[in-house]
Order: C-alpha cells, then structure tokens, then sequence
C-alpha cells in the first residue's frame, strides 16, 4: 500500500510539474490578486498613442476595480524591447504590457533575431482599441480626393511623394498596399517619428502624409491639413465625413492598428479572465469609449479566444506583407 501511495504521488508530482506547476494555465487566480501593484510595460515613449491608452486603462482601474498600476515606459527598437522585458517576466499576472500591430505581428519579421515568437510567448488578455491610417494631404494642396491622387500619379508615374513614421512601419506598409490597390507607383519618404513626417507634410516638401489618427487629429482640427481617406474597412467615429479607401473605388481594402495587453505565457487562466473581465467593463463605460476616441482610436471588445486568433492570424498574414514590400530598418 505505501509503494502504491509513493507511485500516487510521484505521479501526482510529474503532472503538476509538465502542466507547469503553480504557474498553469488552468490555474484559478489567487483570492486576493491583485496584492500587490501591476507593472504594465509600455513599450515606446510618453506621449504616444499606445502609451495615452495603457495610462487611461491604468487610471480607470485604479477607480473601478481600486487595483494599483503601474504604466512603465520600456521604449527602443520600434517597440520589441519592451515585449521582450514582458515575454521574459515571471507569469504571474504582475507583469503585463500594452503592445501593438506594430511591434507584435510586424516587428517580427524586420527583427530577424528576437528572442520570442508572439504566438508561442505571450498570452492575449484584452484586445482594448483599433484606430485607422490616414491618407492625408495639406489644406493648401491641389489634391481634393484620393481619386485626385490616383490620377496624379497615374499621369505622372513616381512623381507624388508621401511621408510616413519610418520604414516597415504598420504606417508605411499600409501606403505599399494601397500602391499595389491602386495600381500606381508612389514615392516613399521615411522619417523618424509621426511630427517630422507631418511638418513636411503641412510643409509641402512630401506630397501627402500617411499617419495614424491620433498624430493629425490636432492639425486636421485646425485646419491645415486635409484628410483624404481613412484605412479601416468602416468610418472613423473621430472623424465621420471622411471616406474610406474602399468607399474610394478600392473594395475590400482595411489596414488598421489594434492595440491590447498581453501577459508572459503560461501565466494562469484564472489570473487572465480576471483582468480581462475589468478591462472589458472599462470599454463598456460611456466616458472611456469616449476618452479612447477622442484620440483618434474605436473601443472594441474581444473574447480572449477572438483576440487570440486575431494575433495568430495577423502574424501569419504580415509576414508576406513586410516581405513583398521590400521594406528594410534604417
């Protein structure tokens, strides 16, 4: 009977060890997580889109669900640093970060040497927002529509010049695709950041600008610069009247940015649903909807099973994308 016992338990032990131990996915969350404050990693600097959500979120539940988190800034390498610094941190559910499109489905396949795979490293949480390209031009430019710019470079191929945040960019790789839509040839002029682009843009010195939302809604409000169309397969909320690409002649067409928060992988299922019940009740409420679009973004909420196919699919998808478009990190 005692030899039986021992067997019993050795077994018992070898499967809590292959499921992962304390740390598997089945795993309920602890009573009272959280006890501590949750470091939420930021992968790009103040200021930005993906860093004007993950602080909202912060901020909102601190109120809501009275957790304390913390919002810590791990920019560099177009956003891969900081996913690294949360692929590598212990799964607990103490450690998560807000990442993107941009530094989880693209950054990949420009990084040729990072030390983790989006699919296999990381667990999906919540998908929090999406926010369309902009195709955008100045107020003073001959350029009325996007039709106006098609016939331009048709008549004239590689003569229309157009600014983006830098090679490999979501940004950029939307303009490249919306090249081959159209069926013309446009010049690229990468930059270092969203304001160098759009000063040249207002400027004159590039043709158009394509950006994110957020980054021209300030110059579109005054006026200065004149939105073209938008990316995404349906309209801006943040801005209604204008078009987009699809709507311009160009069915099908839908290239937009998703942000979300994702913890280490193997960190429990119990500790997962519990933050993603919170953040889901937060894009539920009348005044987040409206602080998120404010800056340009669309609330959406997800499954965790949802957001996780939308990871796996994009990352898929992207790959093909970033190769075809030749694009290469300055």
């Amino acid at each position: 009977m005692t030899s039986i016992r021992k067997l019993l338990s050795f077994a018992s032990l070898a499967l809590w060890v292959a499921s992962g131990g304390a740390h598997a996915q089945g795993a309920a969350a602890p009573a009272d997580y959280p006890a501590k404050p949750i470091r939420m990693i930021v992968p790009f600097p103040p200021g930005g889109g993906t860093d004007i959500l993950a602080r909202l979120l912060a901020t909102k539940l601190g109120e809501t669900a009275h957790w304390t988190v913390v919002a810590d800034n791990r920019a560099g390498a177009g956003g891969t640093l900081g996913i690294t610094e949360a692929a590598k941190a212990a799964p607990n559910g103490y450690e998560i970060v807000m990442g993107q499109k941009d530094n989880l489905v693209i950054g990949p396949w420009l990084y040729k040497n990072l030390p983790w795979d989006p699919t296999r490293d990381l667990t999906p949480i919540a998908h929090v927002a999406y926010t369309p390209v902009l195709i955008a031009t100045s107020a003073s430019s001959r350029f009325k529509t996007l039709a106006d710019v098609v016939a331009a470079a048709k008549a004239k191929p590689g003569s229309i010049t157009y600014g983006s945040p830098g090679n490999g960019t979501s940004i950029h790789l939307a303009g490249d695709l919306f090249e081959k839509a159209a069926g013309v040839k446009l010049v690229h002029v990468p930059y270092k950041g969203s304001s160098p682009a759009l000063m040249d843009a207002l400027s004159g010195n590039v043709d158009l600008l394509v950006s994110s939302v957020p980054s021209a809604m300030g110059q579109i409000k005054s006026g200065k610069l004149r939105p073209l169309a938008v990316t995404s397969a349906k309209r801006s909320s943040s801005l209604p009247d204008v078009p987009t690409v699809a709507e311009s002649g160009y069915a099908g067409f839908d290239v937009s940015t998703w942000y979300g928060l994702f913890a280490p992988a193997r960190t429990p299922d119990g500790v997962v649903n519990r933050i993603h019940a919170e953040v889901n009740k937060l894009l539920a409420q009348p005044d987040v909807k409206a602080a998120i679009q404010a800056q340009g973004a669309e609330p959406e909420a997800m499954s965790v099973a949802q957001f996780g196919n939308l990871l796996k699919t994009d990352y898929a998808k992207w790959k093909g994308i970033v190769e075809a478009s030749g694009a290469k990190l300055e």
